[in-house]
């Protein structure tokens, strides 16, 4: 098994940006969801309510971050300040976070249509992942839960089986936002994985990735008018243990050393986990 794809989300829940390789550190890849938008009162938003963000690009520059959508100007904005901050709510989490200058969030709120905020995980703010899965005092940054998600290729190509035998089209990789997407011959393989190696880093699959509605939108436009991965996930991958509840795809992972990755990078298994993930049923049809 190898390495087939590294992505990282620069700006969390806008477009993805490829790497042929990356830096392994404690938070995950570098860049990795340090922009996120909020709305006035500091709360996050996602594609979920807003899957205009899906046109979004952010551009990272030596001395300032630019904003691309088709259509648009692009957004030119400056380094945030560290003494211009705000705190924010991630899920349960509470951020103290750079903000961004009055005139690109003016800016970014035209462009959405709505009064949002930019803001930044820069070097003061401070986030822990939820020490009954990651462990002791795992720092992230905006990601919804965890460092880092790992997906693979034997999964994603049994999906789209299930879909097909369905007549409900077809999804790519893209879908569901991975870090790390691992190439196998098989499927479902991740759910017996407790730990891999990549390029002599240790990552420990620490729980399965929940889905939600962000799976069924195209992540270029935003459209929900595309092919929709959730009935066959609900049909093949819904989790029967309590403690994650819905439909799941991909494992959330928390790096245990520091170095560099690359596409190309054997995977290999270290730790196993037999009994694998419960799920109320795994029948093709």
């Amino acid at each position: 098994m190898r390495v087939s794809d590294l992505f990282i989300y620069p700006l969390k829940s806008a477009r993805a940006i490829a790497l042929p390789f990356s830096a392994v550190d404690s938070f995950g890849l570098p860049g990795d969801r340090r922009a996120m938008v909020t709305d006035p009162d500091g709360h996050f938003i996602t594609q979920r309510e807003l899957p205009a963000l899906a046109r979004i690009e952010i551009q990272p520059e030596t001395e300032a971050f630019r904003l691309v959508m088709t259509g648009k100007p692009d957004i030119a904005v400056p380094p945030p300040q560290p003494d211009r901050r705000t705190d924010v709510v991630v899920w349960k989490s509470l951020v103290n976070a750079a903000v961004a200058d009055d005139e690109s969030n003016a800016r970014l709120s035209e462009w959405l249509g709505r009064d949002v905020k930019l803001v930044f995980f820069d070097n003061q703010a401070q986030r822990i992942a939820n020490p009954e899965w990651a462990g002791a005092e795992t720092p992230m940054t905006f990601a919804d839960g965890y460092q880092i998600l790992v997906t693979t290729t034997g999964s994603l190509k049994a999906l789209n089986a299930n879909l097909a035998l369905h007549a409900e089209g077809s999804v790519g990789m893209e879908r569901f936002r991975p870090n790390i997407v691992i190439d196998t011959d098989e499927a479902w393989l991740e759910d017996r994985w407790a730990a891999i190696e990549i390029g002599g880093i240790r990552f420990d699959l620490v729980k399965p990735c929940a889905r939600c509605i962000m799976t069924t939108q195209d992540q270029m436009t935003g459209s929900r008018e595309v092919p929709n991965p959730m009935p066959a996930m609900g049909r093949i991958r819904m989790s029967a243990d309590r403690r994650v509840r819905g439909v799941i795809f991909g494992w959330n992972a928390v790096p245990r050393g520091t170095g560099r990755i690359a596409i190309g990078d054997a995977v290999t298994i270290i730790e196993e986990r037999p009994e694998g993930w419960p799920f109320k049923m795994r029948a093709a049809g």
